[in-house]
């Protein structure tokens, strides 16, 4: 695996995060969340399309705050997984030759070696290209990602799940790495409900 720095003159993140957007919403709601949110004010201009805007990961969290305030909570967190699963595909299209994960090596390893060598790739990526700490962890029976100054929770105060995107992006990783195999990816702990840190939490046994 490569452990060097990852170049960061790929997409950003936040770009990441918009096409993923686009992908599942299509132009037209896209444009009108972005508008909702105070994230951008052209509502006459395909955001997507706008040479040069820059849009930062920080704004995550803004975003899900209001797609579950429009489509309402259950509907706005299922879309919010749907965004991070598509959110994996277009990181792995940039970053993927560099982390190491579309290497013959890779693919070669066993299983459980995939997911973990995988799994802690991509928690420095996520520490190069984020404001955010995040620390893997494994037990006997659990993947942890421990993340600090979550920014996915900062326009959020809820008694429940809040990281949406994050498990969608981490369920899509898990599917990827393990070659069409599903895992249970639950988060666990939030800062949003006062919480030290958000902690999500994978089962690395396939449910199918």
């Amino acid at each position: 695996m490569n452990s060097s720095p990852i170049a960061l003159n790929s997409l950003p993140l936040g770009r990441i995060v918009l096409l993923a957007l686009d992908e599942i919403l299509g132009h037209k709601e896209v444009n009108a969340v972005l508008y909702r949110s105070n994230l951008y004010d052209r509502p006459g201009k395909d955001p997507v399309f706008v040479p040069g805007l820059k849009f930062s990961f920080e704004n995550a969290g803004r975003l899900q705050a209001v797609l579950e305030s429009t489509f309402g909570h259950r509907a706005g967190r299922g879309i919010s997984v749907r965004v991070g699963r598509a959110c994996f595909k277009y990181s792995l299209r940039e970053y993927g030759p560099e982390l190491g994960l579309t290497s013959l090596a890779f693919r070669l390893l066993p299983l459980s070696s995939r997911l973990k060598v995988g799994s802690q790739a991509l928690a420095g990526w996520f520490n190069q290209v984020t404001d955010q700490l995040v620390r893997f962890e494994l037990d006997e029976k659990h993947f942890q990602w421990q993340i600090d100054g979550c920014q996915l929770c900062s326009e959020k105060h809820v008694d429940g799940p809040c990281c949406a995107l994050a498990v969608g992006f981490l369920q899509e990783g898990m599917y990827w790495m393990s070659g069409g195999k599903y895992f249970l990816v639950e988060d666990k702990k939030y800062i949003a409900l006062g919480g030290s840190n958000c902690t999500i939490v994978i089962n690395p046994t396939p449910i199918n």
